[in-house]
């Protein structure tokens, strides 16, 4: 046994000789020839297999003794170097000659790794055997790291962080010196599993700390001397310099995230110390519509944690008080003129999104606070407001106050759909366009009941008089209301108003040609509309008159003439509804008026006596009309602008007349065109068809807040039937969600009606906890 390890030495001390001018002259980067680079692989080889227990350690021995004496001149060459550059400059060169054979030197002694190897693989358990590595290269590195690299490291670092100190004051200097050093730093771990360990825990540390003593240093005086605004600008430029620079010095290798530390170090000495300060300027600049500065601002910021948050509040305050406050100055125009109104509210939302766009750059976080509080200024009720009466015993108070502004939203949608001035002045695209302004301002109503149930009464005056200005658009306008969340069961009976008005139409073609040959011509005057009660839906008050015999005669032919077709339905005749054009004669000329039922009947009380006077008593005799619509009657056929009828002493009001006071027929009354009296002429004395009257109106109202008790009280056992079992805050948070698209119901409302439900047994709170609910089959 002795004796093979004796032979063994004598091997190695034979071979190392021929050897060891081989591995100096790598080390040192001198050229060797290929025979002897050859040479250096047979006697590493033949040594290792002389002896495989002392040959490979003896060899391993001695290359670690080569290695730290190279590294000890290579310390020695550096430390000769006592300015910063210098001393960079020689150590990266040395570095890089050294970190260069860590590549060559280890391969001829691959048979000694193999052997060193087998020998550790075979003393370490089987679950912690590492994967095979280059030895010859792991003893080259740590040797550098435990020899110069420990004792020159702290000088390396400060004179790379002064260069870049330098760097940030306006100085030049040789990049590679700083990108050598970390270099080295990144490529001297021999750790396979954690490359970046000594340069983490050196140079970036190093590296972060040096940026943030700078600018703690320098940032709050900056800050003082040049204030916020100009401040802004200078933490934007040194973030971006510092990733830029950061780029160049720091590793990006490896998957590491050192230029992100290094933003987060610098925004928290630049922005996040002073944010406070910086934000108090926000309101101001959102004020003064200052884009640029709040985009800076906001750059800024949106990499502070909840430093977003102030200037969404700020801006959702901006837009609350600047909104309210426009709307109010124009109140006086707005409040009477729907299309200005809506003019007025788009020219804010438009506003309110080019700032969000020009200073935000369309963040949906701020979007969002747009939203929010423009539906703050869309629902207010400060510049006026909608009373919605509440007449339910426990309701409480005795009206809910809304915002006006479906009502006023759904009067311009009738304006641009209907044959007026401005849909007659406005292209058909133009049309469009304004009509889906309407829409995008209805997005944030919160009560669009309110809209359809108005919008509804317009669409039905338009059928009725068939006044609509384009058949097609007012379908289309069906369809985008469906695409914008309007409930399909209101979608659905517009869509059954068109049909019946298509239907009618062809039941007026049949019936005209059933009884052309009778009425000699008078079928052909007569236009009828069924409607059905389901989808119009119009209030049960009928409104007694007496008709023109003409008229009179007519109805039962058209009652036979319905039944024979469609037996078992019943007719009911609204004549508040209807209207006709008869032929008005007096000393000036003939003139063709469009009124209501009830003019008409009001006119022919004179049909046979124009010339006589009549009183109050008599025309109630006559048509008897119920008092207020009499009066109303009265009062549209002797406007300042109609002016058929003249009466015995002035009227401004309803109230104006008692029973004695008379009227007759103005025989002076001319159509005029161009402010010309005219002979002959066709005049509108409709006007708005009042198709409910004071009464079937404040139902209107009623049952606008008695639907909404329905589909709470709907919705509620929708929800329990599902979830079985519910809090009273997530049954609240549900109800909102499914309502919303239709009105947002009122906490009081919601209570109001779970107590009803549980009184009619439809659910029951919990024994062990009064805010949860449990739903009753």
């Amino acid at each position: 046994m002795t004796m093979l390890g004796q032979q063994g030495q004598c091997k190695f001390d034979e071979k190392w000789p021929y050897m060891r001018p081989t591995v100096l002259k790598l080390l040192r980067q001198e050229s060797v020839p290929r025979q002897e680079w050859q040479d250096l692989f047979w006697y590493v080889h033949s040594v290792c297999m002389w002896d495989e227990k002392e040959g490979p350690t003896h060899i391993y021995e001695a290359l670690e003794k080569d290695i730290l004496e190279f590294i000890k001149q290579a310390q020695s060459r550096v430390l000769q170097h006592k300015e910063e550059s210098a001393l960079l400059r020689a150590y990266i060169a040395e570095w890089g000659k050294f970190f260069t054979q860590c590549d060559y030197l280890p391969k001829p002694f691959t048979q000694l790794e193999a052997n060193l190897m087998g020998k550790l693989h075979s003393s370490m358990p089987k679950k912690s055997q590492a994967p095979d590595e280059s030895l010859v290269r792991k003893l080259m590195l740590d040797s550098w790291n435990s020899s110069i690299f420990s004792n020159i490291k702290d000088k390396l670092q400060y004179s790379a962080m002064k260069l870049v100190h330098a760097e940030r004051h306006g100085e030049a200097f040789d990049t590679q010196l700083v990108i050598g050093v970390r270099e080295s730093y990144v490529n001297l771990s021999s750790d396979t599993e954690d490359k970046l360990k000594i340069y983490c825990e050196n140079f970036e540390k190093a590296y972060l700390a040096a940026a943030e003593n700078f600018y703690k240093q320098n940032a709050p005086t900056y800050l003082e001397q040049n204030g916020v605004q100009n401040y802004m600008r200078y933490a934007d430029n040194k973030l971006k310099e510092e990733e830029a620079r950061a780029k160049r010095y720091l590793e990006t290798g490896y998957g590491c995230n050192s230029v992100n530390s290094l933003i987060d170090c610098c925004v928290g000495v630049l922005v996040t110390s002073f944010k406070d300060t910086i934000l108090a300027e926000c309101a101001n600049m959102i004020k003064q519509n200052e884009t640029e500065k709040l985009r800076l601002m906001f750059s800024l910021m949106d990499r502070v944690p909840e430093g977003i948050q102030p200037m969404l509040q700020d801006l959702e305050s901006h837009i609350v008080s600047q909104g309210l406050a426009d709307m109010m100055a124009a109140a006086e125009t707005i409040t009477t003129d729907s299309e200005k109104y809506v003019e007025q509210l788009l020219e804010l939302f438009n506003r309110f999104s080019q700032l969000v766009s020009d200073a935000f750059n369309d963040d949906p976080r701020f979007l969002t606070s747009r939203d929010k509080a423009y539906k703050t200024v869309v629902n207010d009720t400060s510049v006026f407001k909608l009373e919605i009466p509440v007449k339910n015993k426990g309701l409480g108070a005795k009206s809910q106050p809304e915002s006006k502004c479906p009502e006023l939203l759904a009067n311009f949608c009738d304006m641009l759909l209907r044959k007026t001035t401005i849909s007659k002045r406005l292209t058909p695209e133009e049309v469009d366009k304004k009509l889906k302004n309407v829409l995008l301002v209805l997005k944030y109503v919160q009560n669009k009941d309110v809209f359809m149930r108005y919008h509804k009464a317009h669409l039905t005056r338009r059928l009725i008089l068939d006044s609509s200005a384009d058949n097609e658009k007012e379908e289309n306008m069906v369809e985008w209301l469906r695409d914008v969340g309007m409930p399909a069961d209101f979608v659905n009976k517009l869509q059954r108003m068109f049909q019946d008005i298509k239907v009618s139409e062809d039941l007026n073609y049949e019936f005209k040609e059933a009884h052309r040959n009778n009425n000699e011509g008078i079928a052909d005057a007569i236009n009828i509309k069924i409607l059905n009660a389901g989808a119009w839906a119009r209030s049960s008050e009928r409104i007694p008159v007496s008709l023109p015999l003409e008229l009179e005669d007519y109805i039962p032919q058209v009652e036979e003439f319905y039944k024979h077709k469609h037996s078992g339905r019943k007719l009911q005749w609204h004549h508040a509804m209807s209207n006709g054009v008869i032929t008005f004669s007096n000393e000036v000329g003939r003139y063709e008026l469009e009124v209501t039922t009830f003019q008409m009947a009001v006119l022919f009380a004179w049909n046979q006596r124009p010339q006589e006077k009549l009183s109050y008593e008599s025309l109630k005799l006559a048509t008897e009309l119920p008092d207020n619509e009499l009066r109303k009657t009265l009062m549209s056929l002797m406007s300042s602008k109609n002016k058929i009828l003249l009466s015995s002493h002035e009227m401004k009001t309803l109230r104006d007349f008692n029973d004695n006071t008379e009227f007759w027929i103005n025989q002076q009354y001319a159509f005029t065109k161009f402010g010309k009296a005219q002979k002959r002429g066709k005049t509108n004395l409709i006007g708005r068809l009042q198709l409910t009257t004071e009464k079937s109106r404040e139902e209107d109202n009623e049952g606008i807040m008695q639907l909404r008790i329905l589909r709470v009280q709907e919705a509620i056992v929708k929800i329990m039937k599902m979830r079985k079992k519910m809090t009273n805050a997530a049954l609240q948070t549900e109800l909102v969600e499914i309502l919303k698209n239709m009105f947002l119901p009122s906490k009081k409302l919601i209570k109001e009606q779970i107590e009803w439900l549980i009184e009619h047994k439809y659910m029951r709170r919990d024994e062990d906890d009064i805010n949860t609910f449990i739903y009753m089959a």
